[in-house]
């Protein structure tokens, strides 16, 4: 193999950017449908008990940390830098920035961890200040962080190993690598908990057993690609301080709403024992469409996006955007709509079992519906930072990141008080759209984003499918009580019922209303 300069790969086009989609998406959805059995598993085994409690702040603080820095900052910079250096230079240069950004990453990495691991009592009351008080709850969850926090390392260079996949074209392997953390942690839940004091334990351990198994599943197929990463760190190399200068006014930028729902989890910590669990098992259910469509979506648009940017494409660039734009609405809209009107239902259907009380369902489908109400925003913001990012803008982002964060807050401290931890929910959709709504006048603003033609008969179908969908649900759906009195068999069968007719009046409505397969191929 020589080291001359590549040929410029083809342009993905619309139909390329649909397939790969549904590939991610087909992935993603394995994964959170793991992921539902894994939290049915955990509620069935731990309920809303405050040990639960404590696992989930445990598990919360890597997590979000993983999500800013893997997911989310590094991701969006790296990424984009990638994709020039993979346009405009060698396979040698790629392959020296890709072994020089995982030496440097790792290395910081490293030193993050044990700062982590040595000061996990400190950062448990950060995250959760109301657990000062709690010694039994504080102890419980500094000890999970102590072997949760290691996961942090070896998740974000699993995110590395995935953008590399993903820059060249592999999106199925890195969508599969999530579901390795829910086999995992249901495995830990079945198999471990008898073998501690404190069965919930076991769940911290599954955690860190995840973050190991999935790092080597990837390493084989960067191996058949030749990028295999042998970390070499170097701060001082031109590739890596450019990712480095993006990456961290990019923690802002791209995290925002992580950083909504660490401030939920902050000041829930404070209400009444349950509070965290309820708006985690709603956050996973709002998180599901946002997962399989929203995140599949803005994954295979940024490596595009960023070469259209680097081949001063903006005509290219604009269509793409726009096509993602339609595909989440197509699918965030329906999806939103669902959430809101079977709230109880899906929390009953996927929760109501062991320790799980009728109660903690009310509990927690109240915060569903609140958050239900983003959940399509959640999908646009996916889909619309990245349109800064590939043109490697920061501090756009960066700006309208800040300005959410504090009306967030600020929201936050005005709705705690008469509606708790559904108040809560309902500011990080109110900020959320805040969010969406200003990253799409910036693009359009500028000039970087113009709306293709066709815009008003997709609304009009989309709406006249929604409709239509929503009153078959809500001509279908049985009273809450009847949930609470079936067995699990009863409540899948008739969530199946639900779930098929609706999805089947929604997508026969759009037919009928003449929208054909290549209309989603438009871009």
């Amino acid at each position: 193999m020589t080291d001359s300069i590549p040929p410029a790969a083809p342009e993905p086009k619309a139909p390329t950017l649909l397939r790969s989609g549904m590939v991610v998406s087909i992935m993603t959805m394995l994964s959170r449908v793991l992921g539902m059995v894994r939290d049915v598993v955990v509620a069935a085994y731990f309920g809303s008990q405050s040990e639960a409690d404590a696992f989930f702040i445990a598990f919360k603080i890597p997590n979000f940390l993983r999500r800013l820095f893997a997911e989310g900052a590094f991701a969006q910079a790296f990424v984009p830098v990638l994709s020039e250096y993979r346009t405009k230079r060698t396979l040698a240069e790629v392959k020296q920035l890709v072994d020089r950004v995982t030496g440097t990453l790792g290395l910081t990495l490293v030193g993050i961890t044990a700062l982590g691991v040595a000061g996990a009592p400190l950062l448990i009351t950060l995250f959760a200040p109301g657990f000062h008080d709690q010694t039994e709850k504080l102890a419980l969850a500094t000890d999970m962080l102590r072997i949760t926090f290691p996961y942090l390392l070896l998740i974000s260079l699993t995110a590395l190993c995935g953008s590399i996949l993903n820059s060249y074209g592999r999106f199925a392997v890195p969508a599969f690598t999530p579901v390795l953390l829910n086999l995992s942690m249901i495995g830990a839940t079945v198999l471990m908990t008898p073998y501690f004091d404190q069965p919930i334990m076991a769940l911290a351990w599954g955690v860190l057993i995840a973050g190991v198994v999935q790092l080597l599943f990837q390493l084989p197929f960067l191996a058949q690609i030749k990028l295999l990463p042998v970390p070499r760190p170097d701060r001082k190399d031109e590739g890596v301080k450019r990712i480095m200068t993006l990456m961290l006014p990019a923690l802002f930028g791209v995290s925002v709403s992580q950083i909504n729902l660490l401030l939920d989890t902050v000041l829930a910590s404070f209400l009444e024992t349950g509070s965290i669990s309820w708006l985690y098992y709603a956050d996973r259910l709002s998180e599901l469409p946002l997962g399989a469509f929203g995140i599949a979506i803005g994954t295979v648009i940024l490596p595009a996006l960023s070469r259209q940017h680097a081949g001063a494409d903006p005509k290219a660039f604009s269509a793409t955007l726009d096509w993602a734009i339609r595909m989440v609405m197509l699918v965030g809209v329906p999806a939103a709509l669902a959430l809101l009107l079977l709230a109880e239902p899906l929390i009953a259907t996927l929760f109501h079992y062991g320790a799980m009380t009728e109660r903690d369902v009310v509990q927690a489908a109240a915060a569903l519906r609140a958050y239900s109400v983003g959940v399509m925003i959640f999908m646009l913001i996916k889909v619309l930072a990245p349109g800064y990012f590939a043109r490697q803008d920061i501090k756009t982002p960066v700006k309208i990141a800040i300005i959410c964060m504090v009306v967030n807050m600020v929201l936050n401290l005005i709705l705690i008080w008469p509606l708790a931890h559904v108040g809560l929910a309902l500011a990080t959709s109110m900020a959320a759209m805040l969010n969406a709504g200003l990253l799409w006048w910036g693009l359009k603003k500028m000039g970087i984003y113009q709306a293709q033609p066709g815009w008003w008969v997709f609304a009009l179908r989309l709406v006249t499918a929604c409709v239509a969908m929503s009153a078959v649900v809500i001509w279908m759906v049985p009273a809450t009580e009847q949930w609470f009195a079936w067995g699990w068999q009863n409540k899948v069968w008739e969530m199946a019922l639900l779930v098929v007719a609706g999805i089947g009046v929604f997508a026969a409505t759009l037919v009928a209303t003449g929208m054909r397969t290549r209309h989603l191929r438009q871009g």
